[in-house]
């Protein structure tokens, strides 16, 4: 057998509570369902965004490192200042790629300028204009087959290799002066981890 338990009475001084109205129940379960709504709801509805930004973000990083050629667009400031590129402004018809192993890491960056670029690219670098060869392609075979770039049409070729001491990247350039005033720009820039 269960015993009772007594009620407590309530205090002499505070009036009875009147009995709960229908408006009133109403309006309570109302904002309780909305208390659970915001505190179940909100969370989860959070994690869903961000799991779908968290697999959007992988698609895009397995598709940017699974390239295999020249992708259009800016090297990242990262890449410029590690590879020591300063791609000039203005540059148009930009395009690069990144390759790194064990041995040797590489950025490809190709780019269209005009004389005032041409000349602060190589200024960027620490060389000049002068230290052109005309007929120098300073970019090897391998490395124009992995980029697609080919030196053997007919233009006005101009290249130099800028060597650097370890760990500072050595860059290979090729200038295509064919129009003076738009020069196209081709770099190989390679560095040892």
């Amino acid at each position: 057998m269960t015993a009772s338990l007594p009620r407590q009475a309530t205090p002499p001084d505070e009036p009875p509570r009147p009995p709960e109205t229908p408006r009133h129940t109403v309006r309570r379960r109302a904002l309780t369902l909305l208390i659970i709504v915001l505190l179940i709801g909100v969370p989860a509805g959070y994690l869903v965004i961000s799991a779908n930004q968290s697999r959007d973000s992988g698609k895009d990083k397995e598709q940017k490192y699974s390239a295999t050629g020249l992708t259009a667009g800016w090297p990242s400031k990262v890449q410029r200042r590690v590879y020591q590129v300063p791609v000039p402004h203005p540059a148009d018809e930009i395009a690069y790629y990144e390759t790194n192993n064990w041995k040797t890491s590489r950025l490809y960056v190709q780019f269209l300028t005009n004389s005032a670029g041409l000349d602060s690219f190589l200024e960027g670098l620490g060389t000049s204009r002068a230290a052109l060869k005309k007929g120098e392609v300073a970019i090897g075979d391998r490395d124009q087959d992995i980029t697609g770039w080919d030196f053997t049409v007919p233009g006005s070729w101009w290249g130099l290799s800028h060597t650097q001491k370890n760990p500072a990247p050595t860059q290979d350039v090729v200038v295509n002066l064919t129009d003076p005033q738009y020069p196209m720009v081709y770099v190989v820039s390679r560095t040892v981890p």
